[in-house]
């Protein structure tokens, strides 16, 4: 028997859900990838509580916000700081 997919389905992974973006949110995540800012949503392993800190990559230096969201919440918290390096490093944007 070779590796498949076959129990796949059995294997439950930890999930923020989801959360409806704007153009505006696509704009800034684009333009802030593009520039070698990433940022994510991961779970706190630390406390392993069913909450999510947010990580931000920036030109490959990694930095964790301290404090813990629920669900949404640390997803809207990643757009708001994609929002946050986009204001302040787009020189076009002024």
């Amino acid at each position: 028997m070779g590796i498949g997919w076959k129990n796949s389905n059995k294997i439950l992974g930890k999930t923020p859900g989801f959360l409806k973006y704007t153009k505006q949110d696509m704009k800034h995540v684009a333009w802030c990838t593009g520039k070698g800012i990433k940022i994510a949503v991961i779970p706190d392993w630390e406390n392993n509580n069913g909450e999510w800190k947010v990580e931000l990559n920036i030109n490959k230096s990694i930095h964790v916000d301290p404090k813990a969201y629920k669900d949404k919440e640390a997803l809207a918290k990643m757009y708001e700081y994609y929002k946050y390096y986009y204001d302040k490093y787009n020189k076009t944007n002024k």
